[in-house]
C-alpha cells in the first residue's frame, strides 16, 4: 500500500473533500491519501463557522449584524450546553429541539426563526464549503416572518404626544426624537444619532442609510428646524445631541441613549393614551401607515423610506419625481398641525 503525502491550498482542500467519493483508489492496488491542511485554513466546528463570520462582518464595518450573529451564536451554545458540534450533526431533529427549546426561552416566533436563519445561513455555508453533505435539516422548523401585532400608531396618537407638556427632559427628549424621526419619513435612530451638521444644506438634508448605504435626499422643514433648535448639538459635528463625546466610542453612545429614549417612550404613551408600546420604530411604522391611508402610492412610501431590498418596489422607483416624495412628507407633517 503507498502512502502519498498531498500538501493543498485552502481551495484544493474544499475542492478534494467534495470529490472525496471518487477518490477510492486504482484497479491495482489502494492508494491512500493523506492531506495536510495549511494552519491558515477554516477550521469547520459550527462555533468556528459563527467565529469567522463574526470576525469579518466586524472586519468590515459590519457591527449590528455581527451582533445579531452574536446573540444567536450565544443562544445556540446555550442549547448546546457550550459544547461544540459538527455541521453534520445539524439535522432536522437537532434543529427542531433547537426551535423547540428557542420557544420555551419565551420567544416570540418571528424571534425563533431569526435565530434559525441565522443558523440556517452559516450551515450552507458549510454545506458550499463541502463541510457536510446537505440534510435540509430546517425543513420541519420555522424560518419565514409572521405577522405581527400592529405597530403603527395614528396621527391623532402623534398629535397628543405633540401636545403634551413633559417636566422630565428625558421625556420631553425621547418624544421629540420620535417627532424627529416620524416627519423625516421614519429615520432610523442610528441614523438620526450620525447626522452631521453638514448635512443639511440649501434646504435638503442629505443622508445615507447605515443598514443599506442607501443616499437619501429630504426637504428641510420648519418642524425639523424647531426640534434641532430645541436640542443643540454637543459636539458641533453631529446634528443631535445623541453622541456627546468624539471618542471612538460613538456606538456605544447612541445605543446607550437609543435605550433610555425608549423606556422614556413608554411612559409618554402612557401619558398620551396610546394603547401601543412605543419605541422609536413605531415612528417609522407610523409614517409609513400613515402616508398610505392618504393615499401616497406604495413606491412613493418605498422610495421615501429608503427601501433598497425590495426588488419589486425598486422597479417602479426608477420613475419617481424626489419632489413627488417630499411633498407627501410635508402633507403628513401638516397633520400634525
Amino acid at each position: 500500500m503507498a502512502n502519498i503525502i498531498i500538501h493543498l491550498s485552502k481551495e484544493n482542500v474544499q475542492d478534494l473533500i467534495k470529490n472525496r467519493d471518487i477518490i477510492v483508489g486504482s484497479d491495482k492496488k489502494e492508494v491512500r491519501l493523506s492531506v495536510t491542511v495549511p494552519p491558515n485554513s477554516p477550521k469547520g466546528s459550527v462555533f468556528d463557522l459563527f467565529r469567522e463570520h463574526i470576525s469579518k462582518l466586524k472586519q468590515n464595518g459590519c457591527l449590528r449584524t455581527a451582533e445579531t450573529y452574536t446573540a444567536t451564536f450565544n443562544k445556540l451554545r446555550r442549547f448546546c450546553n457550550n459544547k461544540d458540534i459538527a455541521p453534520s450533526d445539524i439535522t432536522p431533529e437537532l434543529m427542531g429541539s433547537f426551535e423547540t427549546w428557542l420557544r420555551n426561552q419565551q420567544l416570540a416566533k418571528n424571534t425563533s426563526s431569526f435565530h434559525l436563519r441565522k443558523v440556517k445561513a452559516l450551515y450552507n455555508k458549510a454545506v458550499e464549503r463541502g463541510l457536510t453533505v446537505d440534510v435540509h435539516p430546517f425543513r420541519d422548523v420555522y424560518t419565514g416572518i409572521d405577522k405581527t401585532q400592529k405597530r403603527a400608531i395614528t396621527i391623532d396618537d402623534i398629535r397628543r404626544m405633540k401636545s403634551l407638556v413633559l417636566d422630565d427632559p428625558m421625556d420631553a427628549f425621547a418624544r421629540d426624537m420620535f417627532i424627529f424621526s416620524f416627519c423625516t419619513r421614519g429615520m432610523a435612530f442610528v441614523d438620526m444619532a450620525y447626522l452631521r451638521m453638514e448635512d443639511v444644506n440649501d434646504g435638503i438634508l442629505t443622508y445615507r442609510r447605515k443598514k443599506t448605504g442607501k443616499l437619501l435626499s429630504i426637504r428641510w422643514e420648519s418642524y425639523m428646524q424647531e426640534i434641532v433648535e430645541r436640542y443643540p448639538s454637543k459636539t458641533g459635528f453631529y446634528l443631535l445631541p445623541i453622541i456627546h463625546s468624539l471618542n471612538g466610542k460613538e456606538r456605544n453612545q447612541y445605543r446607550h441613549i437609543q435605550a433610555l429614549v425608549n423606556e422614556s417612550l413608554k411612559y409618554v404613551g402612557q401619558l398620551a393614551k396610546i394603547d401601543q408600546k412605543l419605541t422609536m420604530y413605531v415612528a417609522r411604522h407610523s409614517w409609513a401607515s400613515i402616508a398610505r391611508e392618504m393615499g401616497i402610492p406604495l413606491n412613493v412610501i418605498s422610495h421615501g423610506m429608503g427601501h433598497s431590498d425590495e426588488k419589486t418596489t425598486e422597479i417602479y422607483l426608477k420613475s419617481v419625481d424626489m419632489t413627488v416624495v417630499d411633498d407627501a412628507n410635508r402633507d403628513i407633517i401638516r397633520r400634525l398641525e
